[in-house]
């Protein structure tokens, strides 16, 4: 992309000094050449093709706040809790189902003597 546009500065420029130095031309419609063939098509072809960039930084600037405040909402239901904040706040970060119940809070189911 940058390419084109110091191609066609490169060009305008030489229009615009051709202009200046033509014995019909003058300096102030060389500033306009310059400006109208040079400038300003530039500008809007940099806008316009660096709309997918500038939407991506946004994005990837969202995704790092969101995750940001995911951690910081995770700690403090954490704090809240009483507990030590985990290595992960997902319910399923194991992925793994366990093997017996965990802690004491549920008896163990038998048949009666």
């Amino acid at each position: 992309m940058y390419l084109i546009v110091i191609a066609w500065t490169y060009v305008t420029l030489m229009m615009a000094v051709a202009e200046a130095t033509s014995p019909q031309g003058t300096v102030l419609g060389a500033i306009i050449t310059f400006a109208l063939y040079g400038l300003l098509p530039m500008g809007i072809l940099v806008y316009i093709l660096g709309t997918p960039s500038r939407k991506r930084k946004i994005k990837a600037r969202e995704a790092a706040e969101q995750a940001a405040y995911d951690a910081e909402q995770a700690v403090a239901r954490m704090a809240d809790a009483g507990a030590e904040p985990a290595a992960s706040a997902a319910p399923d970060a194991g992925g793994k189902t366990p093997a017996t119940a965990e802690g004491n809070a549920v008896a163990a189911v038998r048949k009666e003597p």
